[in-house]
């Protein structure tokens, strides 16, 4: 899975690093402005031998805030710090103009005590959305689970209004469930990692669902609502149906339907799609729970080819996750 802007694994490295001994301490940046080049809750983690993981500004302050770091290890305090780029420098280090950053530097064990740093790591292995809630001049942390309904869906770490309360958002990585190994399903793939999805493929027939066709892909041959019961469907799965084929299709439709995911998609003509509500009905699902279903499948920009369709249902999942159109 890409990851094109922040560290993904900084909690659990830091974990590891403070349970091997050497000591930990992570760096998340709390503010941005101008074009600093990361985004707020992008992180570093610094060891007490001086071992660095991740990346809080694309490498023009890295150096300052591990300095920060091992002295934070050594007195066990957190420390806020700020950095202004300059226009001058900023060109050298890659960025268009100046910015200003502020990060938060806090040692595991002391500021950041080890057993909410455990649960943090628990929470995020669990796939269970949880925010991370520390204020910045008491040193007051907690996890906040449910909390931030706006953050959590936009994935948009930062400061509260209050400028003195940060929000890291640890969301569980964006996960796609294709049901059917089509030509849309090759298209959309890869698009769909690099838009920072972890995709499954399912499709029982196997002159669809191989390797050759899909070189390095999660495959699954089940029956689709075994697959989907097994893999577990949750607030940060989207489910695409791409084999125009209702027994396969159907099964994985109602599973969706009775769970939590925050995208469906149905491939089909409206007169397809007007049979797919008929049997929605008559298995007694709610017009509620059938209006979840985006079908026919896409944002309507004229598509034809396959790649094309890929790109239209591409967008549309990520027009439903950032609350843009239902």
């Amino acid at each position: 899975m890409q990851h094109t802007d922040q560290f993904e694994h900084a909690p659990e490295t830091a974990l590891d690093w403070h349970r091997a001994g050497t000591g930990a301490a992570l760096a998340t940046v709390v503010q941005t402005w101008g074009s600093a080049p990361r985004r707020a809750g992008s992180q570093l983690v610094v060891s007490g031998d001086g071992r660095i993981e991740g990346s809080v500004s694309g490498g023009c302050v890295e150096g300052a805030v591990v300095v920060e770091a091992l002295e934070a290890l050594e007195d066990g305090k957190h420390r806020l710090l700020e950095f202004g780029v300059s226009d001058e420098d900023a060109f050298a280090v890659g960025l268009a103009c100046g910015g200003t950053i502020k990060v938060l530097v806090e040692p595991i064990g002391t500021a950041l005590p080890a057993d909410l740093l455990e649960e943090l790591v628990e929470a995020r292995a669990s796939r269970a959305p949880v925010a991370y809630e520390v204020n910045l001049e008491t040193g007051a942390r907690r996890l906040a689970r449910g909390g931030y309904p706006d953050r959590m869906r936009l994935d948009r770490s930062g400061l509260e209004e209050d400028g003195k309360t940060f929000v890291a958002v640890h969301n569980p990585p964006l996960r796609l469930v294709c049901v059917g190994a089509v030509h849309i399903t090759q298209a959309l793939v890869p698009m769909a990692r690099i838009a920072g999805y972890d995709p499954v493929i399912i499709d029982p027939r196997a002159a669809f669902a191989s390797s050759e066709r899909f070189p390095g892909e999660t495959l699954m041959d089940d029956w689709p609502d075994e697959a989907v019961q097994k893999l577990g469907l949750d607030s940060r799965t989207a489910l695409v149906l791409l084999t125009h084929d209702p027994k396969l299709d159907d099964p994985a439709l109602q599973a969706a339907l009775a769970a939590d995911v925050f995208y469906i998609g149905a491939l089909g003509s409206k007169k397809t799609h007007a049979a797919r509500v008929a049997r929605m009905q008559e298995a007694g699902f709610t017009e509620t729970q059938i209006n979840r279903i985006h079908g026919p499948i896409g944002l309507d920009i004229g598509a034809a080819s396959p790649a094309e369709i890929a790109v239209s249902i591409l967008a549309e999942m990520t027009a439903v996750l950032r609350g843009k159109q239902p």
